[in-house]
């Protein structure tokens, strides 16, 4: 098979590229529960000289982007991880620590160094708040990173390296790490589940197809969705699999409508799975979506985007719609355009662009429904360290 090579790489420093469609941006992001920020009350005073109060600085409209503090480091396809106490842990992308973006002040913050021997492609929000970053770049060291002591520490290795793999977080704690490449040149249909108990990888059953850059979504009731990607022939799927974690092993579904390389896709509130743009068999980038029904296992057209998208992010918030985010074109030009899915019509449309165009960014959804994006740039030029917020 002839070595897979495109669209100037999806994470810098991955040997493995797609001819047929390049790689799609993005990060392994938790659901998250939006609560309401509880507004402060200033105690009254019983000086007789009392300062006035500064008047609140106004909330931005809905819909539109605002700068926030920018990271120390500029990066590429980083991660970007929600921990339980709201804030966001960023690894990988650039040369330096991870750091930590504090939603309350704005402000990035320095935190542990990885080690050296991973080089960070997802992160996985564990059940007991740490969070397992697994390497890519044709290695299978992973490590953990525990908020309680700001510190990583060397895990078990999986059982092959991968690179442009995907994960899935399973109802009983465990991560199911499927698919990639081993040799930056063949996609694998095997896969592995870590035991945070163990500290461990082991074997689980292996895909009907080998896949690389698909998707990997967890459902309402614990299997896990596997669609689309590449497979060790250069061809661009439509095909689908379900995942069981009570018996290990995959199962076929219904295929797609269409093949996709590098799509996005978010489980919807209704537990639904909407897959949408990526790149087909002949490179060339998609607008069209559709939705997987576990109830039926079918896929169906849904409302088209409003622009192709690749190298972007998706980001189901807590109205229940999807915030679809950049893109990096044929060429190399990115954009600063945004949308929005809205379930309810099956449709797509615009909301308020970026400060800035990105591509291989981060979108995260934040405990008070605002999204933070980080970092991101061409592939060809150099990254950005900024962040902003999107206020929906």
């Amino acid at each position: 098979m002839a070595s897979l090579r495109g669209r100037g790489g999806c994470v810098a420093g991955l040997a493995l590229v797609l001819a047929v469609a390049g790689c799609a941006g993005g990060s392994v992001t938790p659901t998250a529960r939006i609560s309401a920020a509880a507004s402060a009350t200033q105690p009254a005073s019983s000086s007789a000289s009392v300062s006035p109060t500064p008047s609140p600085s106004p909330t931005p409209p809905s819909g539109t982007f605002t700068a926030t503090g920018s990271m120390a480091v500029a990066r590429f396809g980083a991660t970007a991880t929600l921990l339980l106490d709201g804030s966001v842990l960023i690894v990988g992308g650039g040369d330096g620590p991870a750091e930590i973006y504090d939603p309350k002040t704005g402000s990035f913050h320095a935190t542990g160094y990885g080690s050296p021997a991973v080089v960070p492609e997802m992160a996985v929000l564990l059940r007991d708040g740490r969070v397992l970053v697994v390497s890519g770049s044709l290695k299978a060291t992973a490590e953990i990173y525990d908020p309680a002591t700001g510190s990583f520490s060397l895990t078990g290795s999986m059982s092959t390296p991968r690179e442009l793999t995907t994960a899935a977080l399973l109802p009983d704690g465990r991560v199911l790490v499927a698919g990639g490449s081993s040799n930056g040149r063949d996609s694998l249909a095997s896969a592995e589940v870590y035991d945070p108990a163990t500290g461990r990888f082991s074997a689980t059953g292996s895909m009907a197809t080998a896949r690389v850059c698909h998707i990997t979504v967890g459902l309402q009731d614990g299997r896990v969705l596997v669609a689309g990607g590449v497979d060790k022939d250069n061809y661009v799927l439509a095909s689908a699999e379900l995942y069981d974690p009570a018996s290990g092993t995959f199962s076929p579904t219904g295929s797609m409508t269409a093949g996709r390389s590098c799509p996005d896709a978010v489980r919807l509130a209704d537990g639904r799975v909407l897959v949408a743009g990526g790149a087909d068999q002949h490179g060339e980038d998609l607008s069209s979506a559709e939705i997987y029904d576990p109830a039926t296992g079918t896929f169906s057209l849904t409302g088209s985007m409003t622009t192709t998208r690749l190298m972007d992010t998706a980001t189901l918030m807590g109205n229940g719609k999807v915030l679809f985010a950049g893109e990096v074109e044929a060429g190399g030009r990115i954009v600063a355009s945004t949308e929005l899915y809205d379930p309810a019509t099956g449709t797509f449309g615009p909301t308020g662009a970026m400060t800035v165009p990105r591509g291989g960014h981060t979108a995260t959804l934040l405990l008070d429904g605002r999204v933070l994006v980080a970092g991101g740039a061409v592939p060809t030029s150099a990254a950005y360290s900024s962040a902003e917020l999107y206020w929906p």
